[in-house]
């Protein structure tokens, strides 16, 4: 089957999906078992295409497109794993138009080019975790936003379906922490491989490139969240604030150059 075809059937399919969990709809906030399983059925013919982008013959291959879809599959399954557990099915329909927007660049814009450290170990354990990051970070910012919505309408009478069969705000915000303190001990695992392979590539430990301000930047947000709510009890919009400043920082600091440079300057 033609390589472009079986991007549109991973697209139509999220959209499809998307549109079938859409809020307020009657499959929204809550999913069966069976219900749960259909994202994965895109979400596998998403990373079968992007292996076949990220993974060529000569190593690793990371573009812009290929970048963002990695960080959607991610974000898909980090989700799809998480929606058995937690109450976070209101965001289904976001996160799978999330992944339809990863196949569809991925598809659309240019292949990136080899890297050459990319057999080394530790690279590998670098992007991994990154990604990971990234992944868990969206979710997070999505059920940020969500919070947000169910808070400004926590108090009318009747609420707005895509926020009236969430479970209370303290448990919700329970949750968003749980994930950035997840997210936070990968950044961290992310920062520190980087820097055992920065030196060979920059020849310096700690280069002072986009990446490793915005990522730094991005850690200490997060680090003072965490402090903020173990020492002040930070919760509310202090919490959603924070949350979304540090995932706005993380974006930056890698698919943000990414697109700055392959997209609007068209450089590799």
């Amino acid at each position: 089957m033609p390589e472009a075809l079986l991007h549109l059937l991973a697209v139509a399919a999220y959209l499809g999906l998307s549109a079938y969990f859409r809020p307020g709809g009657p499959a929204c906030c809550r999913p069966d078992g069976a219900s749960r399983l259909l994202l994965f059925v895109p979400l596998a013919l998403h990373l079968y295409l992007l292996a076949g982008l990220m993974l060529p013959a000569a190593g690793l291959s990371l573009g812009f497109g290929t970048s963002l879809s990695a960080v959607a599959a991610l974000t898909v399954l980090f989700y799809g794993l998480a929606a058995w557990h937690y109450p976070v099915t209101g965001l289904q329909s976001f996160v799978l138009l999330f992944g339809a927007l990863g196949v569809l660049l991925q598809a659309m814009l240019p292949e990136g080019h080899a890297i050459p450290t990319a057999g080394q170990p530790w690279f590998r354990v670098h992007m991994l975790a990154a990604f990971a990051a990234y992944g868990l970070f969206t979710v997070a910012a999505l059920h940020a936003a969500l919070i947000a919505l169910a808070e400004k309408h926590l108090h009318k009478a009747v609420p707005p379906k895509a926020v009236a069969g969430l479970p209370p705000l303290l448990t919700l915000e329970k949750l968003l922490f749980r994930m950035v303190e997840l997210g936070f001990v990968i950044l961290t695992l992310t920062l520190l491989s980087g820097l055992l392979f920065s030196e060979s590539i920059y020849g310096r430990v700690l280069p002072l490139t986009h990446m490793t301000v915005f990522g730094i930047a991005s850690w200490a947000i997060y680090a003072a969240l965490l402090a903020g709510r173990r020492i002040y009890g930070w919760r509310g919009r202090t919490a959603i604030y924070w949350t979304l400043a540090g995932f706005v920082s993380l974006l930056l600091s890698y698919v943000g150059v990414k697109f700055v440079l392959e997209v609007l300057l068209q450089r590799a």
